[in-house]
C-alpha cells in the first residue's frame, strides 16, 4: 500500500515534489533542531490521489491516526480530551508558494466541551474562547464556504456593543455571545451544527486542502504563474502554538533580507497577543522587529540566531513565521522568500560577495521578467502633487489607474484600474491579477496584499492608515478629501505615496543605464544589474539581435546590447508619404509605369538602408523582402466604396477613388494572411524584389567605399516550397553580380509555414541561414489569426485551461516547438553550417529563449526594449542550475 504520511523527522528541505515547500521545509527546521511543533505531512500524491478518483485514498485516515498519535505522545495530549485537549492547525502546502490555495484553519478539536477544559487548563478564559471562534471562522469559510462577511459583521457588531477598537479588546462574555452567533451563522449556511467530533473536524479539513487544488482562485494563479495544474498540494498538519495568551506571547513573519530593497537585516512584522493569521490578512497594524526587542529581548535574540541559521543553510532571502508563547519562541514555516525585482538582483549580488553562491548560481536567482519590470518606468515626483498620504511601501512600481473597490470589477474592467481595500484575501486575486496596483489601509509588509503583489510584480501600498473606505458607498475619504469609484490615483510602491490623479512618469534607471546615460556608480541595483547582464553575456551561446526597422531603433537596439538585426520589415519604410508611390506600383497599367514606380522607391529604400547599416556597422542586419499584401498599402475596401458612392450620387467624378477602387476589388482576398504575400508576391510582381535586392546592395557598397564594415543579409520571407526559394535566389544573384564593391550577402529564408519546417531539408539546399517568424508559424500551425481570435475567444480559452498562457506569447512547445525543432535537425543535416535564429516576438519571451536555446539556435531576436531581457535569459539558459523559487 502507498505510503501517504510523513512525520516532519522524516523529510528535508529537498522533496518539495513529495512534501510541497511547508512540509519539507518544516522537515528541515525539525532537522535542524529548532523549535517546531510536532506534526505531519500528508503527500502530494495523496492529493493527486483524491483528485483522480474524488475520495480519499484508501488507509490514508488510518496512516493520519497513526501519525497523530505520535504528536499526542510527543505533546503529552490528545485530540479531543475535553480536559486538556490536543489542538491542531491544518496548512495546504504546493512545491510553489500560491496564494489562491486554502486558507489555514486553526485550533482543530475545539469543541463546546473541550473550550471549557482548554480555559481551565490555561487559565485563560478569554484565551479559550478566542480561540474557540477563530476555529470556527476558519473553518466555516474555509471547508464550508461560509461568507466570511457575515462572520466579520457579527465580530464588527462585538466590538461595537463592547466599544472595542480590535477583537484583542473584546471580554470574555462577548466573545462568548460571538461564539453563539458564529455557530448560528455556520448553520444557517450548512444546514447543519458546527461538528463536535474532533476527528471529523480534522478530516473534513484534510479533504478541503485537496479540494482547494481545483479552486478558481488557486487555477488563477498557477495559470499567471505558469505552474503546472498536475503537482498536487500536500497538507501539513502541526500541534497548535499559540500566540493569543497575552501580552507575553504574539506572532509575526520575519525576512533575513528586506524583500523590497535587498538591503541586509533583519526585517518584518510582529502583532502582540494574536495569531498568524492576524499578521497576514493584515486586520490589525503591526509593529516592526526592533519593537519585539523592546517587548521580548530573550526571543528576540532567539530569533535572530534562528534566522541567521536559516539563511546559512538555505542560502537565500528566508521568509519565515513565527509565534511566541508566553515568551517560548516557535518556528511554524519557513521558505526563500518572495522579492521584488530589485531585491533580486541585489541580494544575488550580495550573496556573490558573501561568498555563498557563485556568479553562475546568482544568475539562476534572476529571471528575464524581474529585469523586464525593472525597465518599467518610474513617477516623476517633481510634477506630482502633494501626496494625499502614505502607506507602506510594499511593492516598487509605479501604478495610474481608476479606483475600483470590489476585486470582480477590477477583474473585468479592462482599462488601468487600482484595487482599493481596506486589506485583501484570497478570493481578491483575480481583481489583484488584472489591477495596475493594490492599496489598502491596513496590513503591512508581510499583509496578504503585499505578498501577493511582489510575487506578480505589481505595485502595492499597504497599511495607508488615514484612509477611510466604505464599500458599500463606495468612496475612500482621506484627510477631508473624499474619491469615488472611477476617480484616478497613483500610486509609488517605492516610496509609499499616494497621488490624486495621473502622475507622469519618467524612464527607469535600469534602462538610462543600458542607453549610457548612468553608470552603475554607487547604486546597489544597477551595479548588480551590471555584473549579472556582464556574465549572462560571458557565458549564453545564443546570440540576441533586434527587430529594427530604422537607424534609431537599430542604435537602441545596439546600446541595449544587441548584436545584430534579425529582422528588417522593408514594408515599413513604404509607409506615411511613400505610399502614393506604392499606389503607382500597384496601379501600373504596363513595364513601362511599373518599372518607372519601381524607380522612384530604389533610391528612398537605398538611403533607409545606409543608415541602418552605418548604425549596425560590422554587425549583421537580415533583411526581409516585402512581406504583406499590396492591398495593405492601399485606402479600404469599405471607405473607398463609400467615397465613390457618395460622388457619383452627388453627380461628381469620383476620379482617382475609382481607380483605386477597380484595383482594391480585383485584389482583394478573403483571407489575405493566406494570400498573395511574401514570396508569392516577389513572385508575382515583376522587379519589385529585384528592386529590394539592388538597394540593399547599393547602400552596402556606399558604406563600404565610406570605410564602412555593412554585413547584409537577405531573407525571403513565407517560402513554402524549394522552387520558390531558388527561383528568388537566381533574380537576386542576377542582381548583386551586376554591382560592384559589395561585401558577401548572405540569403536565406524565414521558416513560418508549416510545410517550410517539415521540407527544411530541401529547402536548406538554397537557403545559407533560417529564421523562424514564429508569430506566422503560430497562425498557422493552430489555424487562427492573431488579430481575430484574441479578442474573440483567447479569454474563454485561457478560463477553460485549455490555454495557460496565449502561445503568442510564449512558444507553443509541443505543437510550434516542435516544428522548430523538426526544422532545425533536417536543416542542419543539409547544411551542417546552418545558421538558424528566431525573429518573431517569442524572441524576447523569457521562457521562450529557454527553449530556442534548448533547440538549438544560434540567436533570438526581439524588439529593441526587450533585447536585456533575452541577453540575461540566454546566459540563464546556458547555466545548469534549475531555476529558485525566489522567482
Amino acid at each position: 500500500m502507498a505510503r501517504y504520511v510523513y512525520d516532519f523527522a522524516e523529510g528535508n528541505k529537498e522533496l518539495k515534489e513529495l512534501l510541497g515547500g511547508k512540509g519539507a521545509n518544516l522537515a528541515e527546521m525539525t532537522r535542524m533542531g529548532l523549535p517546531v511543533p510536532p506534526g505531519f505531512t500528508i503527500t502530494t500524491e495523496a492529493c493527486r490521489a483524491y483528485l483522480r478518483t474524488g475520495s480519499v485514498p484508501a488507509g490514508l485516515f488510518a496512516e493520519v491516526q497513526e501519525h497523530l498519535r505520535l504528536v499526542e505522545a510527543r505533546m503529552g495530549k490528545t485530540l479531543g480530551d475535553p480536559q486538556d485537549p490536543l489542538l491542531l492547525s491544518v496548512r495546504s502546502g504546493g512545491k510553489f508558494s500560491m496564494p489562491g490555495m486554502m486558507e489555514t484553519i486553526l485550533d482543530i478539536g475545539l469543541t463546546d466541551s473541550s473550550v471549557r477544559g482548554l480555559a481551565a487548563q490555561s487559565g485563560d478564559e478569554r484565551f479559550a474562547w478566542d480561540s474557540y471562534r477563530r476555529l470556527i471562522q476558519m473553518f466555516g469559510k474555509t471547508v464550508f464556504g461560509v461568507p466570511g462577511a457575515e462572520f466579520e459583521s457579527e465580530l464588527a457588531a462585538a466590538r461595537a456593543h463592547a466599544g472595542a477598537a480590535t477583537d484583542a479588546e473584546l471580554p470574555v462574555a462577548q466573545l462568548r455571545d460571538v461564539v453563539q452567533a458564529y455557530k448560528k451563522v455556520f448553520q444557517a449556511h450548512t444546514g447543519r451544527d458546527f461538528p463536535q467530533a474532533p476527528h471529523e473536524q480534522l478530516f473534513l479539513a484534510v479533504t478541503s486542502v485537496f479540494q482547494s487544488w481545483n479552486a478558481e482562485r488557486a487555477v488563477l494563479y498557477r495559470r499567471q504563474e505558469r505552474i503546472p495544474h498536475d503537482l498536487g498540494t500536500a497538507v501539513n498538519v502541526m500541534a497548535m502554538v499559540f500566540g493569543n495568551r497575552g501580552p507575553d506571547s504574539g506572532t509575526g513573519v520575519a525576512f533575513t533580507r528586506d524583500p523590497a530593497t535587498g538591503k541586509r537585516g533583519a526585517y518584518g512584522d510582529y502583532l502582540q497577543n494574536a495569531q498568524g493569521e492576524d499578521v497576514v490578512a493584515g486586520i490589525r497594524n503591526t509593529v516592526g522587529l526592533d519593537e519585539l526587542a523592546k517587548l521580548d529581548p530573550h526571543s528576540h535574540r532567539e530569533l535572530l540566531s534562528v534566522m541567521e541559521r536559516l539563511e546559512q543553510r538555505y542560502r537565500d532571502l528566508c521568509d519565515i513565521e513565527f509565534t511566541i508563547e508566553r515568551g517560548k519562541l516557535w518556528m511554524l514555516q519557513t521558505r526563500v522568500g518572495k522579492r521584488t525585482a530589485a531585491a533580486a538582483f541585489v541580494i544575488a549580488a550580495q550573496l556573490i560577495d558573501e561568498g555563498t553562491i557563485t556568479l553562475d548560481e546568482a544568475l539562476q536567482r534572476v529571471t528575464g521578467e524581474q529585469l523586464a519590470h525593472l525597465m518599467f518606468p518610474s513617477f516623476d515626483t517633481s510634477a506630482a502633487p502633494a501626496p494625499l498620504t502614505t502607506g507602506v511601501p510594499a511593492s516598487p512600481g509605479a501604478a495610474v489607474g481608476e479606483i475600483v473597490f470590489d476585486s470582480a470589477r477590477a477583474a473585468a474592467a479592462g482599462r488601468p484600474v487600482i484595487l482599493v481595500r481596506p486589506e485583501t484575501n484570497p478570493d481578491d486575486l483575480p481583481g489583484m491579477i488584472a489591477a495596475q496596483g493594490i492599496l489598502t489601509s491596513h496590513g503591512g509588509k508581510t499583509s496578504h496584499a503585499a505578498v501577493v503583489a511582489r510575487g506578480m510584480g505589481k505595485t502595492c501600498v499597504c497599511g495607508a492608515e488615514e484612509l477611510r473606505i466604505d464599500l458599500a458607498a463606495e468612496t475612500v475619504t482621506v484627510n477631508g478629501t473624499v474619491l469615488r469609484a472611477g476617480d484616478v490615483l497613483s500610486l509609488d510602491g517605492t516610496t509609499g505615496r499616494v497621488y490624486p490623479g495621473a502622475v507622469p512618469v519618467h524612464p527607469s534607471p535600469v534602462v538610462r543605464y543600458f542607453e549610457g546615460e548612468l553608470s552603475d556608480g554607487d547604486d546597489p541595483l544597477l551595479a548588480a544589474v551590471q555584473r549579472l547582464m556582464t556574465h549572462a553575456d560571458q557565458v549564453r551561446r545564443l546570440g540576441v539581435h533586434a527587430n529594427a526597422d530604422t537607424a534609431a531603433d537599430a542604435a537602441r537596439a545596439r546600446r541595449f546590447g544587441a548584436t545584430g538585426i534579425g529582422l528588417c520589415r522593408t514594408e515599413h519604410m513604404f509607409l506615411g508619404e511613400r505610399r502614393e508611390l506604392v499606389e503607382r506600383l500597384i496601379l501600373a497599367e504596363d513595364d513601362t509605369e511599373r518599372d518607372a514606380a519601381l524607380a522612384a522607391l530604389l533610391p528612398l529604400q537605398r538611403d533607409d538602408f545606409v543608415a541602418l547599416f552605418e548604425a549596425m556597422d560590422g554587425l549583421p542586419v537580415t533583411v526581409r523582402l516585402i512581406d504583406p499584401p499590396l492591398h495593405e498599402f492601399l485606402p479600404a475596401l469599405e471607405d473607398l466604396t463609400a467615397r465613390v458612392a457618395t460622388a457619383e450620387a452627388l453627380g461628381e467624378d469620383p476620379g482617382r477613388d475609382a481607380v483605386l477602387l477597380a484595383a482594391v476589388r480585383r485584389m482583394h482576398e478573403s483571407n489575405p494572411m493566406l494570400g498573395l504575400r511574401g514570396v508569392r508576391l516577389g513572385l508575382v510582381v515583376p522587379g519589385l524584389f529585384a528592386m529590394q535586392v539592388r538597394a540593399i546592395a547599393e547602400a552596402a557598397a556606399l558604406r563600404v567605399a565610406a570605410g564602412g564594415d555593412p554585413r547584409p543579409e537577405i531573407m525571403v520571407p513565407l517560402v513554402g516550397a524549394v522552387p520558390e526559394l531558388e527561383t528568388v535566389r537566381a533574380e537576386a544573384e542576377s542582381v548583386l553580380r551586376g554591382i560592384e564593391g559589395i561585401p558577401p550577402i548572405r540569403i536565406g529564408t524565414m521558416i513560418e509555414v508549416p510545410r517550410a519546417a517539415l521540407t527544411a531539408g530541401d529547402i536548406a539546399q538554397s537557403a545559407e541561414f533560417f529564421s523562424f517568424g514564429t508569430n506566422d508559424l503560430t497562425q498557422m500551425t493552430w489555424g487562427f489569426s492573431r488579430d481575430d481570435v484574441e479578442g474573440a475567444f483567447f479569454g474563454r480559452y485561457l478560463s477553460l485551461g485549455i490555454f495557460t498562457v496565449s502561445p503568442f506569447e510564449t512558444i507553443d512547445r509541443d505543437g510550434v516547438g516542435e516544428l522548430v525543432r523538426i526544422a532545425v535537425e533536417r536543416g542542419r543535416a543539409t547544411r551542417p553550417d546552418l545558421t538558424i535564429g528566431v525573429c518573431g516576438e517569442h524572441g524576447g519571451d523569457p521562457a521562450s529563449v529557454q527553449f530556442f536555446h534548448r533547440a538549438g539556435l544560434d540567436y533570438v531576436s526581439c524588439s529593441p526594449f526587450r533585447v536585456p531581457v533575452a541577453r540575461l535569459e540566454a546566459g540563464r539558459a546556458a547555466g545548469t542550475a534549475e531555476n529558485s523559487d525566489s522567482r
